[in-house]
């Protein structure tokens, strides 16, 4: 089944009835990883006809993905990338580490927007902004921003793994961008977790040679408490 193209549909939308201008997209990268930062990519497009092919990062092959990418950052009205480390998952929870990571993208904007499109069925920005948000899950599908956000966020991540993963090769970050992989899961177990692993995470349940080495987060992640699906 071919997936249809994204439209401007959620943002004409946004505009007609919330009286706003400046939307942004806002997609996230390596929430499930075992290893890495999280990436959040926050795009703002207008209206314009977006760039052929685009579409949700993971449909898309990674030569594709990186020829796009280097379009869109020319193409966007604007965009900015804003990360949250392994040590701030740990310490903080996947929620609040979104957050973290999605506010520092938008802080990073030239101009604030008036409201956002967040992929997905949770509010991990929450009310407090001075943005409204709507939530559109599989918007990395259907909406432009969303789209382009993803893969921007996407291929600045793998390269950004690779580049972290010439120093641990046994983990062959640059083909995993540390998700487990079979590889990934052979060299935890043979040398244990780097510095860029997360060490609050439940994989370490099945390494007991290893099993010392896990944290215990000290602050609740609201996320998790409502069921959020990370």
């Amino acid at each position: 089944m071919v997936q249809p193209p994204p439209t401007h549909t959620v943002e004409r939308s946004m505009r007609a009835t919330l009286g706003v201008r400046t939307v942004a997209g806002i997609d996230e990268v390596g929430r499930g990883a075992w290893a890495g930062p999280v990436t959040v990519c926050a795009a703002v497009t207008g209206l314009r006809r977006p760039p052929e092919g685009l579409t949700d990062s993971k449909l898309i092959t990674p030569n594709r993905r990186t020829r796009l990418a280097a379009v869109l950052t020319g193409w966007v009205t604007s965009y900015a990338l804003g990360q949250a480390s392994s040590e701030e998952i740990d310490e903080l929870g996947m929620t609040a580490a979104l957050r973290l990571a999605a506010l520092r993208a938008l802080d990073g904007l030239p101009e604030p927007p008036e409201a956002v499109i967040l992929d997905g069925k949770h509010n991990y920005l929450g009310s407090g902004g001075p943005w409204r948000v709507r939530t559109v899950i599989k918007g990395d599908q259907s909406c432009v921003a969303v789209a382009a956000a993803s893969v921007i966020a996407k291929v600045h991540r793998d390269r950004q793994m690779a580049e972290l993963g010439t120093e641990y090769s046994p983990f062959a970050f640059a083909d995993n961008a540390g998700y487990p992989s079979p590889v990934h899961r052979s060299a935890l177990a043979e040398w244990g977790p780097t510095p860029l692993h997360r060490l609050t995470w439940s994989y370490l349940d099945t390494l007991p040679r290893w099993q010392h080495l896990k944290k215990v987060r000290t602050t609740e992640d609201a996320g998790e408490q409502l069921g959020f699906d990370f």
